[in-house]
């Protein structure tokens, strides 16, 4: 009895002296997540991020620490926000788009970064396939659909000539984009207008432009600052009565004719799988960049008979959603 006594007080004695090296090792799994965001955390892809991280095993406060901060749609703002998220000496750097990933690697080139952006990354990465350094992530590879887009548009429209061309000039990838889709305009015959916009009032005057320059359809070009105004965007081409295509479906859900492009979803949540491996000792730029295999379609019924179109049976068929 006396022998039992004795082994259960070493043992309590043991557990007290081993109590502060547990509380030790049970702090040091905490990971500090810093998360730059163009917009807001109303855009529905952060919360898709949050949700991954979840099912993932962290829980905010517990095991992850996640601290956020949003340009609400200022790109100025980018730069101080990365260097505040640098000086709370986070584990890793999330960011949204090009200008992100600018403010980003200017802030710090010790802390690793993933990104969720278009390509071609070239500020990111030296290989998409091995991208070396501290940075990795995903790409919507939205240049390589400019020309599928134009020919959607096409198919809509027959007698097509004039498009116009909204985009983005402060994201260093659109004009990679722009080439794309001056490559598949010649193609087809058909003329590009191009309207630079970097701000809400720029949008008013680019559509009134547009409708000078007799446009008879419009492809816009998604990033960060265009998802912040997908509804002004989709009011406006209806306003205008412009057939009107984009890359993301928030697009067509916000009353816009019709979307094809990678879900932005898909990007959220594979940003949040990188993050992961990364917490759990991954070399990011042992992680190649990841890009989408499927693409969705949505068509907005709805906003096509208000334009007064007929959407031609083969892509009604191809399509994954019909908003009606």
């Amino acid at each position: 009895m006396r022998r039992h006594t004795l082994l259960a007080a070493f043992w309590v004695a043991f557990g007290l002296i081993c109590l502060p090296f547990a509380a030790e090792a049970q702090q040091a799994k905490l990971h500090r997540l810093g998360f730059l965001g163009f917009n807001s955390p109303s855009f529905p892809p952060y919360q898709t991020f949050l949700q991954t991280l979840r099912e993932l095993g962290y829980v905010d406060g517990k095991n992850i620490a996640i601290e956020a901060r949003y340009a609400q749609g200022n790109v100025d703002r980018l730069p101080e926000l990365a260097r505040e998220l640098v000086r709370l000496d986070v584990h890793l750097l999330v960011v949204i788009g090009d200008q992100g990933v600018k403010a980003a690697k200017q802030a710090t080139d010790t802390i690793p970064i993933v990104v969720m952006a278009c390509d071609p990354l070239e500020s990111l990465v030296v290989s998409i396939a091995r991208p070396v350094g501290k940075a990795t992530g995903v790409t919507c590879i939205s240049s390589e659909l400019a020309g599928k887009r134009l020919q959607m548009l096409k198919e809509l429209v027959p007698a097509l000539a004039r498009v116009a061309v909204l985009y983005n000039p402060d994201d260093r990838n659109k004009s990679w984009e722009y080439k794309k889709v001056q490559e598949a305009a010649h193609s087809m015959n058909l003329t590009l207008q191009a309207f630079q916009v970097n701000s809400p009032s720029a949008i008013d005057e680019a559509f009134v432009r547009m409708a000078s320059d007799q446009a008879q359809a419009l492809l816009i070009f998604a990033d960060p600052f265009m998802n912040g105004q997908v509804q002004k965007l989709a009011d406006l081409s209806l306003k205008n009565r412009l057939p009107a295509i984009y890359g993301f479906r928030e697009f067509a859900d916000a009353g816009g004719l019709f979307a094809y492009g990678a879900s932005t979803h898909w990007l959220a949540r594979h940003a949040a799988l990188y993050v992961d491996k990364i917490f759990k000792g991954a070399n990011p730029g042992d992680l190649p960049i990841e890009q989408p295999t499927t693409f969705e379609l949505v068509i907005n019924l709805k906003t096509a008979k208000a334009l007064g179109l007929t959407i031609p049976d083969k892509l009604l068929s191809v399509a994954d959603d019909v908003i009606e």
